[in-house]
C-alpha cells in the first residue's frame, strides 16, 4: 500500500525520474571493476529517490528542462548514497533495504574509497551547471554532511545529550539535504528569489520531519520492514528521539550501556522495543514530526499558483506519515 501511494506521487514525474535513473547507473561506471561492482551495488538496492524528486518539483517553479535538471538531481542523490556508504562504516552496520551494505559485502577500507569515489562522481555533474550559486549551495552541502558524521560519532552513547544536539545532528544527516534539494532546484531553474528561499524553507522542515519519523519507524516497525533489525540506531549507539524522551528510564540506562559494550543479548533488544513501543515517547516524538510539517505547508501555501504545490503538499504528508 506505502509503496502504491509512493508510486501515485511519482507519477507525473516518472519519465523523468528513469532518466534520473539512468544517468546514475552511468555516474557510477569506473574502469575498476571493484570500485564499479560496490557502488552500482547500493544504487541497485533501490531507494525512495525523495531527494531528485524534491529538486524536479522545485524546478517546476522556474524555468523546467529535465536536461538542465538531471545535473542538479544527480549530484544531490550521489552525496546521499555517498552519506550512507560512510554511515555504514560508522555505524559498522551489515544490512541497509534488506540487503547486504558496501562495508559488509566487502570491507571498511572498500566502502570509506567507495563512498568518496561517489562524492567525486558527484562533484563531477555539478561542473555541467553553469550558475556559481549552485555550486556553493553543494559545497556547503557536503561539507555540513561531513561535520554531521563527525557529530554523529562524538555523540554516540553520550545520554546527557540534549533536544538542541538531536536537531542540530539531524539537520545535518537529513534535513540539509532535503533542504537543498529544493533550493539548487529552483536556483537552477531560476525560479524567483523568494520563491526559492520558500522552497529551501519547506526542504528544511520536511527533513526534519522525515528523520524524525525514521527515527520512530526504527522502533516501531518489523525487522523485514526495515531490512535490518528493529532498534537498530541505539544498538549502534545513536540516541534518537523516542530515546531522548525517555531517557531517565531505568531499563532504557542498562540497555544503552550494554549496548555500548557490545553485549547485548536477542532478549534484551525485543524487550527494549517493547518498552519503547509501549511508552509515550513515541506519540511526543510524532507530534514534534507533525510541528515541522505544519511549518512545511504554511510555507507551500505561500508558494505561487502552479499544478506542483498539490504534489508538495501530497509528498510532505506521505513523508510525515509513512509506514516504511
Amino acid at each position: 500500500m506505502e509503496k502504491m501511494k509512493l508510486q501515485k506521487l511519482y507519477s507525473d514525474f516518472k519519465p523523468d525520474i528513469d532518466i534520473i535513473e539512468n544517468e546514475l547507473e552511468k555516474a557510477l561506471q569506473s574502469t575498476s571493476h571493484l570500485l564499479n561492482d560496490a557502488s552500482l551495488h547500493l544504487l541497485h538496492a533501490g531507494g525512495k529517490r525523495i531527494r531528485p524528486l524534491f529538486v524536479l518539483m522545485s524546478a517546476k517553479f522556474g524555468n523546467y528542462s529535465i536536461d538542465r535538471m538531471k545535473y542538479a538531481a544527480v549530484p544531490l542523490e550521489l552525496i546521499h548514497m555517498g552519506s550512507l556508504v560512510h554511515d555504514d562504516v560508522i555505524d559498522h552496520s551489515n544490512m541497509r533495504r534488506g540487503r547486504p551494505t558496501v562495508r559488509s559485502q566487502w570491507n571498511n577500507r572498500v566502502a570509506m574509497l567507495t563512498g568518496s569515489f561517489i562524492f567525486g562522481r558527484a562533484i563531477q555533474y555539478v561542473t555541467h551547471i553553469e550558475n556559481p550559486k549552485a555550486h556553493q549551495i553543494l559545497a556547503r552541502t557536503m561539507v555540513e554532511i561531513c561535520k554531521g558524521e563527525i557529530i554523529q560519532i562524538e555523540d554516540k552513547f553520550r545520554i546527557n545529550q540534549n533536544l538542541k544536539d538531536y536537531f542540530r545532528r539531524i539537520k545535518r544527516k537529513t534535513a540539509l539535504l532535503i533542504e537543498s534539494s529544493c533550493e539548487v532546484g529552483a536556483v537552477v531553474a531560476e525560479a524567483d528569489p523568494e520563491v526559492t528561499k520558500r522552497l529551501k524553507r519547506f526542504g528544511y522542515y520536511v527533513g526534519m520531519s522525515y528523520q524524525i519519523v525514521d527515527d520512530v519507524l526504527d522502533f516501531t516497525s518489523t525487522d523485514k520492514q526495515l531490512g535490518k533489525p528493529a532498534g537498530s540506531d541505539l544498538l549502534q549507539g545513536n540516541i534518537t528521539l523516542p530515546i531522548l524522551l525517555m531517557k531517565n528510564h531505568p531499563k532504557i540506562l542498562r540497555f544503552i550501556e550494554r549496548a555500548s559494550k557490545g553485549i547485548v543479548t536477542e532478549q534484551e533488544r525485543l524487550e527494549m522495543l517493547q518498552i519503547v513501543r509501549k511508552s509515550d515517547s513515541i506519540k511526543q516524538a510524532l507530534k514534534i514530526s507533525d510541528q515541522y510539517l505544519e511549518k512545511a505547508m504554511k510555507e507551500v501555501e505561500r508558494l505561487p499558483d502552479n499544478p506542483t504545490k498539490k504534489r508538495l503538499k501530497e509528498i510532505a504528508l506521505f513523508i510525515g506519515k509513512r509506514k516504511f
